[in-house]
Parts: C-alpha cells; structure tokens; sequence
C-alpha cells in the first residue's frame, strides 16, 4: 500500500473516532436532563429527613408502649431523652451511653434484659440461674454460670437475673463498661 493512502486512511479513521465520539458524549450529556433542586430531583436538608421520619415513627404503631420503662433497674440518677420533652426521664443505666461501673470483690453486677458488659480490667465470671448463660459475642460462644469471663469481650445478657462477679479469691475490683440496664449488688 501506498504511503498517501496509508495517511489517507488514518486521518478517516480518526475523523470517524471523533466524529462518533461527539456523538455519543452528546446523548450521554442529555440522558441526565434533571437538574437537583427540581420536582425530578429534589433536594432535602436533614431537618426535614428528620421531621418526616419522626412523623412516620409517631403516626404509625405506639411507639412509647412502656415495655422498656419497667427494666431500668440500673444505677442512681435521671437523664433526659432529649428531644420530646412528654416522654419519661431515662435511668442512667438503661440509656446507649456506656458507663464505666467498678465492682468490688463480694459485688455482683447483673444486667437487665439487653445489657451488654466489657471487663475492661479484673478477672470475672458469670453469674447466672439455670443452664443458659451469657452471649460471649466477640468468640461467639456461651458463658455459663461460674465459667471465666474474658476481658475486652463483648458479652450479651438476653434476659434479667444474670451477671459477673470477681473471682473468688481476688482481691481486685473488676472495672466494667456497661451499656444499658444493671443491678450492682
């Protein structure tokens, strides 16, 4: 082939790329024709994402039933909800804050039904009625009564009347991170 002809067919082909390249970027910049803020695309702030979802949580089941009012039989002291002012005070020990609870040898903590417990420090194990125990949820295992409960572990109680307590025989108090509702006895 002739060079002419090979320079000839090259600049066609690159004619041809162009040309079907424009055109292709020109549907691909009408296909997204609606702009945000419009009725297609609307543009919302947070407050009124949270207006809405607090009109769907209060207009559709009763949300404030009581059943979680009565097994807040935690620590001393009231907190606040915080947003509506109707709602009953929260005992401390039943909020999603975690409080750092120290117990001291002889002490038994037991959580509420829900609690979760991390022994931060001390040597621990379970307390607990009955053949069922604790959710070891960090092994995935479950802790029955009088077994150790290891440190940094994240440990369920999916009912009341269950706890941890010092090893008998230590004379270290055991520090515990406890999310919601407990019972130090």
């Amino acid at each position: 082939m002739k060079p002419y002809m090979k320079v000839s067919l090259a600049a066609l082909a690159i004619g041809v790329g162009v040309w079907v390249g424009s055109v292709y970027s020109n549907t691909a910049i009408g296909a997204g024709t609606s702009q945000p803020g419009t009725a297609d695309d609307p543009v919302v702030t947070k407050s009124y994402v949270d207006q809405q979802i607090q009109k769907a949580l209060n207009g559709g089941t009763n949300a404030g039933s009581g059943s979680s009012a009565g097994s807040n039989s935690g620590s001393t002291g009231t907190g606040s909800t915080g947003g509506d002012t109707s709602l009953p005070p929260v005992v401390s020990g039943a909020s999603d804050a975690v409080e750092i609870v120290t117990v001291k040898p002889g002490q038994q903590l037991i959580g509420a039904s829900g609690a979760e417990f991390i022994v931060r420090s001390g040597k621990a194990v379970i307390v607990s009625e009955g053949t069922n125990g604790v959710a070891d949820l960090t092994d995935g295992v479950d802790l029955t009564n009088g077994q150790a409960a290891p440190t940094n572990h994240l440990l369920s109680f999916p009912r009341d009347g269950r706890g941890i307590t010092v090893l008998d025989g230590n004379k270290y108090s055991l520090t515990v991170m406890v999310r919601g509702g407990y019972t130090l006895k």
